[in-house]
């Protein structure tokens, strides 16, 4: 018998994004692969107003292409993910404000923001990176001992872009000290990617790794979510 899961998908769905075109696609060749029925559910963040929204998914994966119309929706839905050990991925928007919600949630920065949409905030944790990355492929280094290296079996990957925006170098040490920590870097030593000890599936990447499934191949990222999904 299959095992079935439902994964909801935080974000405003737009079918021009080739990120939301190729989530769908990541899942379903990751849930064949895995003898797994998965139906998804997109979630607009504008509908979240408290974590009851989002709390009968088995999983939660906050999408690209922000911002958000609600980005206080987004927040508590990755906070909801962290508090309640629901399986969490996050790729480009979602990297970034996974950030921002632990910058506000955790660290106690009430003021922490993104610089895209509070450009004269005293703390944007996420600001312009020095090069945009969009529509751009770039070598990701993976860390030693990090899940991602375990994911892809490998010390580095190339991956895709679309993003303008990153983690302010300026709050690294401070965000990455405890439990959230860097997992991956750029040959530059730019963080792209991160994760969160001590919960079951805690992965963000400013990177979209299910941007392979538009080519026909397989997404190692969404195997291991689905597979920390199904428990």
């Amino acid at each position: 018998m299959h095992k079935r899961l439902s994964i909801g998908l935080i974000g405003d769905r737009d079918d021009s994004v080739p990120a939301h075109q190729a989530i769908p696609l990541a899942l379903d060749q990751a849930g064949n692969e895995l003898s797994i029925v998965t139906v998804y559910e997109w979630v607009p963040t504008d509908e979240i107003v408290d974590g009851s929204r989002v709390s009968g998914f088995d999983g939660l994966w906050c999408v690209p292409a922000s911002p958000y119309r609600n980005m206080a929706g987004a927040l508590l839905a990755i906070r909801h993910a962290r508090e309640a050990a629901v399986p969490f991925l996050g790729t480009c928007g979602g990297f970034q404000h996974a950030v921002i919600e632990y910058a506000r949630n955790v660290l106690g920065w009430a003021d922490a923001d993104h610089a895209e949409t509070a450009p004269e905030a005293k703390r944007s944790v996420i600001s312009l990176l020095e090069c945009a990355l969009v529509e751009a492929t770039e070598k990701v280094r993976l860390f030693p001992g990090s899940r991602l290296a375990a994911i892809y079996r490998a010390s580095e990957t190339t991956e895709g872009y679309r993003c303008r925006y990153g983690l302010n170098t300026e709050f690294r040490s401070a965000l990455l000290g405890g439990p959230m920590r860097a997992a991956a870097d750029d040959p530059s030593g730019e963080v792209r990617a991160i994760e969160l000890d001590g919960h079951p599936f805690f992965v963000a990447t400013l990177f979209q790794p299910e941007r392979a499934a538009l080519r026909g191949e397989s997404v190692p990222l969404a195997s291991a979510f689905l597979k920390s999904c199904a428990g």
